[in-house]
């Protein structure tokens, strides 16, 4: 158990770092592409893409942690008590809400490079 939640996080790390190479890379060539850019804009360029990639990530993960917590907690409750579901999903469906708003704003740091 311990090995695979190991290499999982292992994945996730060696992905989330090749986005933020990938992002820095094409900030890169569009700066290239254009006329002669500024050292400050490169950087915000940058440190936006990274912005977006956190936010997203964040709220993802959260949103999976917290996912799989209610919706334990909700097959628990409905297998007791069956008109529990209805109630029990709404939770879990808030809760993947987390993951939408990490999105929204992931795709207002974009909308700013």
């Amino acid at each position: 158990m311990q090995a695979t939640r190991t290499r999982g996080w292992s994945v996730g790390t060696i992905v989330t770092g090749l986005v933020l190479l990938g992002s820095a890379a094409m900030a890169s060539e569009a700066g290239s592409a254009a006329s002669p850019v500024e050292a400050g804009s490169v950087h915000r360029t940058v440190g936006l893409g990274i912005a977006a990639a956190l936010a997203i990530a964040i709220s993802v993960l959260g949103a999976g942690h917290a996912v799989g917590k209610i919706g334990a907690a909700a097959m628990g409750a409905a297998a007791e008590k069956p008109e529990l579901l209805t109630r029990s999903i709404l939770f879990v469906a808030l809760a993947e809400g987390l993951a939408v708003l990490g999105f929204a704003v992931a795709m207002m740091l974009i909308q700013k490079i």
